[in-house]
């Protein structure tokens, strides 16, 4: 669904030829990292990369009570019941806890558990020098494309 600041394919200007080589390299650079990103997470840490994110959400922008289901689910550009998913296999982990708020007793907050931290701690770090070893190209492209 396109938003209202989306633009119209109709009000789109045509692209330079070079543009198109441009996507597709920062594209490729994308779908580069997510593979590694995807392959890493299975491998050492059985979990999937959505999982990773909402981790990482929880860890990056919680309050003193939690991120709520909610901001989770617009954090990941997710449906609130995949939200309320992945929320459940992470519980089911025990890399999270929910709590129910402390002012609206309907809102469910996360927090990451002790395992939780430890874990995101490790996955981001890698993630971290993966991104920084690809910078240099991703940038590039970035660039490119700024034009």
């Amino acid at each position: 669904m396109l938003s209202d600041k989306t633009p119209r394919l109709a009000q789109m200007p045509p692209l330079p030829a070079n543009d198109y080589e441009a996507l597709a390299n920062f594209r490729y650079l994308l779908r580069k990292f997510l593979r590694f990103s995807k392959d890493f997470l299975t491998t050492t840490a059985d979990i999937n990369p959505e999982q990773y994110e909402a981790l990482l959400a929880i860890k990056a922008f919680h309050s003193h009570e939690g991120l709520t289901i909610s901001h989770l689910s617009e954090r990941l550009q997710v449906k609130h019941h995949s939200a309320v998913n992945l929320v459940d296999r992470l519980a089911g982990k025990k890399l999270i806890t929910r709590e129910t708020g402390s002012i609206d007793r309907r809102r469910k907050h996360l927090k990451l558990t002790a395992k939780g931290a430890r874990l995101i701690e490790r996955l981001a770090a890698a993630h971290r020098k993966e991104i920084r070893l690809r910078s240099a190209e991703m940038i590039k492209a970035f660039e490119r494309l700024r034009g």
